[in-house]
């Protein structure tokens, strides 16, 4: 393995083991010398990919972003109802990365605007609702009101992932019913309510 392939393999350990930290015990465990420990490395080792904490912690928010982006992408190529499959690829991206999407909406983590790599992936993120939202949107619709469905749907899906993840919702899921079913019944519901705006056109 030459010294490129070494580097970006120390780097992706680094942040593997951050990553795993945020899953098991939240960001409050998060420091450069116990990244550092859980990765086997020296405890100067993450200093040569990472300036500090909040710098891992924007390379997390940014893979997330990324994830997001391309499960959104999938589910506008190749599903057939694309509303409710980003729907819930939304909810599937926090289910399976919750260490990510726990930083990727909270600024007093990080600044995520002030890092290239994340701001860019966010608004890659953002572009993808969008084009949903041109997708579905009955006729030609201003930018205003394009903007104001994306963040119906963004707020729908954030708050249903939110109560999965950190809220009682699991504990109050009825015998036989499936965090499966579930998903699929709010996304239906969750579209109905932004279906208003098929009668201003």
């Amino acid at each position: 393995m030459g010294p490129g392939r070494r580097d970006a393999h120390l780097r992706e350990t680094v942040l593997r083991a951050a990553v795993d930290i945020l899953e098991r015990e939240g960001a409050g465990a998060l420091s450069m010398r116990e990244v550092a420990r859980r990765a086997g490395v020296s405890h100067q080792a993450p200093y040569h990919y990472f300036s500090d904490r909040a710098s891992i912690l924007a390379s997390i928010a940014e893979e997330g972003f990324n994830m997001l982006a391309d499960s959104f992408h999938v589910a506008l190529t190749e599903a057939g109802d694309v509303s409710e499959a980003c729907f819930t690829a939304y909810i599937n991206m926090a289910r399976e990365h919750p260490g990510h999407f726990r930083v990727m909406f909270r600024p007093e983590m990080c600044a995520i605007d002030e890092y290239e790599g994340s701001r860019v992936a966010g608004e890659r993120a953002f572009g993808a609702l969008m084009q949903l939202v041109r997708r579905v949107a009955p006729g030609d619709i201003s930018q205003d009101e394009a903007f104001t469905w994306a963040v119906a749907l963004w707020s729908q899906a954030h708050g249903f992932a939110t109560l999965l993840l950190d809220g009682p919702l699991l504990r109050k899921l009825s015998p036989g019913q499936t965090v499966e079913s579930l998903i699929s019944g709010v996304a239906r519901l969750s579209l109905l309510d932004t279906s208003g705006m098929h009668g201003r056109h």
